[in-house]
C-alpha cells in the first residue's frame, strides 16, 4: 500500500479521438478511458490538480494532426475551464512545453500518468518525469496501445506491448500501479 500527497498531479496523455481510428489497428485495455474518467472525476472532486497533454502530430497522414477531428480531446478527458492543457509534437509531455515548469511553480513533485498510448507518449512522458526527479505512478489499467510489429517482423499483441512498457518502467522511472490502489492512497 502506498500514500499519494494532496498535492499529487494527475498527468493525462493524449487522451484524444484519433486514437479511435481504425488507422492505429488491434488495441489492448478497453476500459482505459473509462478508468480514465474515473481519476479525472475524483481529482477534481478533491480539488487536486489535472494537466492534460495533447498530441499534435506533424505527420500529413496521422489521426492526430491539428484541425482534423482525431486532434479533439475524447469525451472521457474534455479539459474544464483552468485546467492546464500542454500542446506537444513529440512523444515526451515534457520536451517543448511548460509541463516541468508548472509542475514546479506549483510545488508538485508527485505525479499518477494516465493516456494513450503506452508504449510510445505515455512511455517517454514517465521516462523523464522519473528522471526530472518526479515521484511517478504509471497507472497500468488506465492506459492502452495497439498491436506493433517486431523487429523480426512478428506482430506483437497490444497486450504484449503494453505488459513490456509496464515492466520497463517499473521500478526505475516508475511505480506501476491499477486504478483501484490510486484511488484508495489518495482517499477516495
Amino acid at each position: 500500500m502506498f500514500e499519494l500527497p494532496h498535492r499529487t498531479a494527475l498527468i493525462v496523455v493524449d487522451v484524444q479521438r484519433g486514437f479511435d481510428d481504425p488507422y492505429w489497428g488491434a488495441r489492448n485495455n478497453p476500459g482505459a478511458e473509462t478508468n480514465v474518467a474515473r481519476l479525472i472525476q475524483a481529482w477534481r472532486e478533491a480539488g487536486r490538480p489535472v494537466f492534460h497533454v495533447m498530441h499534435d502530430s506533424v505527420s500529413p497522414a496521422s489521426p492526430l494532426r491539428p484541425g482534423t477531428p482525431g486532434n479533439a480531446p475524447k469525451p472521457e478527458a474534455l479539459p474544464r475551464e483552468g485546467e492546464p492543457v500542454h500542446r506537444k509534437s513529440v512523444n515526451s509531455a515534457f520536451i517543448g512545453t511548460t509541463l516541468e515548469a508548472d509542475l514546479r511553480r506549483a510545488g508538485l513533485d508527485t505525479l499518477v500518468v494516465v493516456g494513450l498510448t503506452t508504449n510510445h507518449c505515455v512511455s517517454t512522458t514517465v521516462r523523464m518525469a522519473g528522471n526530472l526527479g518526479f515521484e511517478t505512478y504509471l497507472v497500468s489499467d488506465a492506459t492502452a496501445t495497439f498491436d506493433r510489429p517486431g523487429v523480426d517482423g512478428r506482430n506483437r499483441p497490444a497486450d504484449e506491448v503494453h505488459a513490456a512498457a509496464l515492466s520497463d518502467l517499473q521500478g526505475e522511472f516508475a511505480t506501476v500501479v491499477d486504478t483501484a490502489s490510486v484511488l484508495s492512497a489518495a482517499g477516495f
